[in-house]
């Protein structure tokens, strides 16, 4: 018997019809002598519902009162979820996210989980029922509701694995498992059988929208096997067959070394969502950068990738990326609160950008990596603005109109369409 929590979207709890599916599912498992634990998100809308009744009363709603308005998704969710399990003849009990105490800070929209007291699912669990919890949410130490940021209910999900001592937490979605790029945008995009932590990290912050980043990074700290499925996988026969046999997955786990051979390169991501910001002659000097991007990071405004040009003349051009969401914003911080303090001559800013990266493990043991990108997008005349690095990524911001260009030539060109995963490039 194993202790296994599953979590299901908004997608997979979209309709009535979607929710019984589920709660077959759920038996599925428990009558195959395991415990488990269900997070849930909204109902697929829900939240998207509430939050547009929200700014139809004000453009920036008070923190607490929008967490506690777009809480109530889930409470609804659980609830149904719960019944219907009970229709199937299986002991059910729904939880809120305060009722089972998902402690987190203070930070309203954006919480993080400090810890999870287990005792009420622990005692259902030792009954034999199963324990529905309401994902996305928690409660801070003045009693009140918060929420964990747009996604959280996978960090929901991998932190009461985490937390009960899960032996898999079961992330169900509308994929299958993780490809090495959307298909939507190649068709020859590959399921992944295996991806590290440390990839799927970097895939997730990239622009995958498979995980929130924020599960990926607790399942890392806490080791706990995290395994994406599809919630409309059924068996042959149209019976929700065993799941261990007919719906494998992607296994996310830690690099196992040998016996985890990696290709040099395991998925391309993208992110449609930057914006990128140039200050343009600033002068250059100690203290410019922080500057510029104190003010930003004050107001909770999360950068990504930075260059800052050789000084001309005693002056320098800093350019940033920032979310699109949030990219207003930035803008009228720069405009109201940087600017004229720092003497620059002006900003430009282009929101037609996207980001392209290239994600591996495998390129800590080959060279050229870098090159032969830069290479193939040169080919296809695609003109790279901005580039960072880690040991394990190549980021690249390009004109949003050679997305579907680039991401299709390098996934030929390093072997991504190929069931062997075996680069075209010479040497790689």
């Amino acid at each position: 018997m194993a202790l296994i929590v599953q979590k299901y979207g908004g997608t997979s709890m979209g309709s009535i019809d979607r929710i019984k599916n589920v709660a077959k599912r759920v038996k599925r498992w428990h009558d195959h002598g395991h415990q488990v634990v269900v997070v849930v998100s909204a109902m697929s809308g829900e939240t998207n519902r509430l939050i547009d009744l929200a700014q139809q009363i004000s453009k920036q709603p008070d923190p607490r009162e929008y967490d506690q308005m777009v809480s109530t998704g889930e409470q609804v969710s659980i609830s149904l979820l719960a019944m219907a399990i009970k229709e199937l003849g299986v002991g059910a009990r729904s939880f809120t996210g305060r009722q089972i105490a998902i402690h987190t800070d203070s930070t309203h929209n954006k919480a993080r989980i400090e810890k999870i007291d287990v005792q009420r699912v622990q005692q259902q669990l030792d009954a034999g029922n199963v324990v529905v919890v309401a994902g996305f949410q928690g409660v801070n130490s003045e009693d009140d509701i918060t929420t964990l940021g747009r996604g959280g209910s996978d960090t929901t999900g991998v932190a009461m694995a985490a937390a009960l001592g899960a032996d898999e937490c079961q992330i169900y979605t509308d994929v299958d498992g993780v490809y090495t790029t959307d298909p939507r945008v190649t068709a020859k995009a590959r399921k992944l059988s295996k991806i590290t932590f440390e990839e799927m990290l970097e895939m997730a912050s990239l622009g995958s929208k498979v995980l929130q980043i924020r599960s990926v990074e607790f399942a890392g700290k806490y080791q706990v096997p995290l395994r994406v499925l599809s919630s409309f996988d059924e068996g042959k026969d149209g019976s929700f067959d065993d799941d261990f046999k007919n719906n494998v997955g992607t296994l996310i786990t830690i690099d196992e070394g040998d016996d985890m051979e990696q290709p040099v390169i395991s998925g391309i991501a993208f992110n449609r969502d930057e914006a990128k910001i140039v200050v343009r002659g600033v002068p250059d000097h100690p203290g410019i950068a922080s500057a510029i991007l104190t003010p930003i990071s004050n107001a909770n405004i999360e950068i990504d990738m930075i260059l800052q040009n050789l000084s001309t003349n005693g002056t320098t051009d800093f350019s940033f990326t920032v979310n699109r969401t949030e990219f207003d914003r930035a803008l009228d911080i720069l405009n109201n609160e940087v600017k004229d303090d720092i003497n620059a001559k002006e900003i430009h800013s282009d929101s037609n950008v996207v980001k392209v990266s290239l994600v591996g493990v495998g390129m800590r043991s080959h060279a050229g990596v870098a090159s032969t990108m830069f290479q193939v997008l040169a080919e296809n005349n695609i003109n790279i603005q901005m580039i960072s690095t880690s040991e394990i990524k190549i980021s690249v911001l390009i004109k949003e109109q050679y997305l579907e260009k680039a991401v299709k030539s390098l996934h030929t060109a390093f072997g991504l369409d190929r069931e062997d995963g075996e680069s075209q490039v010479a040497g790689l």
